[in-house]
């Protein structure tokens, strides 16, 4: 494992003036080369997790499931748990690190961003990040934005089309532009037959 990749994962990120700077651009190239052998043509799910595990820099769980195509510029810091399913067109942006814990579901076009930049135009070519922690058991609906700093709770529903800004809660479904919590989710026993 190389050293900017350390540092990265420990939420240490080179600023552009930095000689660290040109060894982040050098893996976000072999990334990118990485996600483009990943979309182009069919691969098995063994193929498709032999690949993660080269863009992600480990091995991920071979319950995992991911639908190219898949989008991601370093891919280091992003974490993946058991029974992870990420559908079709997912972006992951995950220089400030990506955590998916177990039984995520990731539905078709979401983008987890974990990279911005700040509002004064002096300093907008500085990139800023917030790590986005998706919980154990979350579903995240299709075409969902989940932006810097977020974390979604556990069993949580994130409605399609929803921009998350802010944490949600445990247990809820959350929607809209801001998204907000609409509803608890009702749990049902299931009877023993």
């Amino acid at each position: 494992m190389n050293d900017i990749i350390e540092r990265m994962r420990r939420g240490d990120r080179p600023d552009e003036s930095e000689p660290d700077h040109l060894l982040l651009r050098r893996e976000i190239e072999r990334t990118r080369e990485l996600v483009g052998r990943l979309n182009t043509g069919y691969h098995s799910p063994d193929e498709t997790r032999a690949l993660l595990g080269l863009i992600w820099g480990c091995d991920p769980d071979p319950s995992v499931r991911l639908f190219a195509p898949f989008y991601t510029a370093f891919g280091k810091t992003t974490r993946v748990g058991r029974e992870v399913f990420i559908n079709f067109g997912c972006t992951f942006l995950d220089q400030g690190g990506i955590t998916l814990e177990d039984g995520v579901f990731i539905g078709p076009g979401v983008k987890i961003v974990t990279e911005g930049h700040p509002e004064q135009p002096q300093e907008r070519h500085r990139l800023v990040t917030g790590p986005v922690r998706i919980c154990r058991n979350a579903w995240i609906g299709a075409g969902a934005i989940i932006l810097p700093g977020v974390t979604v709770g556990e069993n949580a529903i994130v409605a399609a089309g929803a921009v998350v800004t802010k944490d949600v809660p445990a247990d809820v479904v959350t929607a809209g532009i801001p998204a907000r919590v609409q509803r608890q989710i009702q749990t049902n026993e299931i009877s023993k037959q």
